[in-house]
């Protein structure tokens, strides 16, 4: 994927849908006592997914690129050390 390109929305499976809204309705309702029904707490959640997600997401890319990018280098580093001259 090329820089610049927008993420399409993350998706879950059913089960990770279904653990998420409870997750999510369990921390409203005792943080701060909001008793939303199912369709608000499928809107919450799809705008953490469409809006939130994503940074995350990105975020874990740059780090992963950034780790192989480390271990390419020694990898690079070793092979040229078994060079024969």
């Amino acid at each position: 994927m090329s820089r610049g390109k927008k993420v399409a929305q993350l998706e879950l499976d059913a089960a990770q849908q279904q653990a998420a809204l409870q997750v999510l309705k369990s921390f409203l309702e005792e943080r701060f006592e909001l008793e939303l029904g199912s369709f608000e707490v499928q809107e919450v959640l799809d705008l953490i997914s469409r809006e939130i997600a994503p940074h995350y997401y990105n975020k874990a890319i740059a780090d992963a690129q950034a780790l192989l990018a480390d271990r390419f280098a020694s990898l690079e580093s070793d092979l040229w050390a078994l060079e024969k001259a």
